[in-house]
């Protein structure tokens, strides 16, 4: 154990040229012997979520038991290794999601209502409500240097129809009723954006020319500090600053196969090709972020409704949203059903990273609640109930695992996000169109 009267402060920081990297959490940080000790001071809680579209194969999804004794089903096998901070939610709906106009309007009202409980309302100005990851970053996103990241997949829709803002289906984040938050899909801009520290293009691209990592520019200081830190710190350090370097040296890779690329010449710099890489790119800066207390708050929307991507490496040829539009035949339901379980595969990475990760009393896990789901259940249907949703993460003690929650039928999903409130340490009467908390 370091046991001194001097510890470091949480907001240490290695400085150069243009960078700025925060440190992950240390036992140096919290000193010794103290009541701040006996608490683990790192136990800050975290929250994110993640919205994917077009529902699911929900017979597929659906795990037959409740409670503790439940079995993952077929599309949520990938999840067995996490089963004690896993739990799946059932018979939740989205009523705020249905309304007037075409499906595609009803596509475009699930990504809204998702994490606000409200509905999307046509007109030339979008207006909508607070998300609740928004309402959580006045609460535990006031003291970090980013409040709040929101992250994608996809490029934003060039036109959404019915007279509803194309703002409604490109995000799942909104600090107001008028005040949507890109999703910023570029795994460059999004390393810049934490770690840069006011740098130019122009200096970003010299950097660049001259073959120096964001972390040769603060090598100078890693010694003294080293000095300073007993061994286990010194480790933690190290492994924190190979993930940094091994991010970038991906990124940079992303860079130049795309500028190699002809037949995508408008293709962003820093976006892989490849939607598993993408993804894995996505995920580890959403751990550093969380790691090094960077921001306590991530949003990410995997694809955006009435996608049309296909994922080869899941076997299944059919674009996303095309396929969503099953028939109800059993083959196309089964193959949907694939793409299900490859997207939660997906999922598990970024649960993978956090367990791996100790902090205070437990992992980054432990002191992390994040919330996988869509406001879509059937997409051949467009209906909003019952909803695939899992809730994981241990939410600093505030979070039991490893259970099938079933709910009364159309039980609205705004009490579950009232319920994730109160688990941040938010106390709220009301939010959306919740009835009552919601027990988990």
């Amino acid at each position: 154990m370091f046991i001194t009267k001097k510890y470091l402060s949480r907001r240490t920081f290695l400085r150069g040229a243009g960078v700025t990297i925060a440190l992950p959490f240390l036992e140096s940080m919290v000193p010794a012997a103290t009541p701040l000790r006996q608490t683990a001071a790192s136990a800050r809680t975290r929250f994110g979520a993640i919205y994917f579209p077009h529902g699911a194969t929900m017979d597929k999804w659906t795990p037959e038991k409740e409670g503790s004794a439940f079995e993952f089903s077929e599309i949520l096998q990938p999840l067995k290794p996490f089963r004690d901070r896993v739990n799946v939610i059932s018979d939740l709906s989205h009523p705020q999601a249905y309304g007037g106009g075409s499906a595609t309007s009803n596509h475009t009202r699930s990504a809204a209502a998702f994490l606000s409980g409200a509905q999307a309302k046509a007109g030339a100005q979008a207006y909508l409500g607070i998300t609740v990851d928004q309402l959580a970053v006045q609460k535990i996103g006031q003291d970090t240097p980013l409040p709040s990241i929101e992250m994608g997949i996809e490029d934003p829709s060039l036109s959404c129809g019915d007279g509803l803002s194309c703002a409604y289906r490109d995000t799942i984040s909104w600090q107001g009723p008028t005040s949507p938050l890109p999703m910023q899909n570029n795994p460059q801009v999004v390393f810049e954006r934490l770690f840069g520290d006011g740098s130019t293009d122009a200096e970003r691209r010299a950097r660049r020319q001259q073959s120096l990592g964001l972390l040769d520019s603060v090598l100078g200081e890693v010694p003294s500090l080293q000095r300073k830190l007993p061994a286990g710190d010194r480790s933690r350090l190290d492994q924190y600053l190979n993930d940094v370097r091994e991010i970038e040296r991906r990124i940079e890779k992303a860079d130049q196969q795309v500028s190699a690329d002809l037949k995508v010449p408008r293709a962003p710099a820093g976006i892989p090709k490849d939607f598993e890489e993408h993804m894995k790119l996505m995920f580890d800066l959403w751990v550093l972020a969380w790691q090094a207390d960077i921001t306590r708050i991530t949003t990410l929307l995997m694809a955006k409704e009435l996608s049309n991507a296909v994922y080869a490496k899941s076997g299944v040829r059919d674009a996303f949203h095309i396929l969503s539009h099953h028939s109800n035949l059993k083959e196309n339901m089964d193959r949907f059903a694939v793409l299900n379980r490859y997207h939660v595969t997906t999922f598990t990475y970024l649960l993978e990273k956090l367990q791996a990760i100790p902090e205070g009393d437990g992992t980054l896990l432990d002191h992390s609640m994040v919330l996988y789901g869509s406001a879509m259940s059937d997409g051949n249907q467009h209906n909003h109930a019952p909803l695939p949703i899992i809730l994981a993460g241990g939410a600093s003690g505030r979070l039991k695992g490893g259970r099938h929650i079933r709910n009364p039928k159309d039980t609205t999903m705004s009490n579950l996000l009232l319920a994730m409130l109160d688990k941040l340490g938010i106390h709220a009467e009301k939010f959306g169109d919740s009835t009552a908390m919601l027990e988990i």
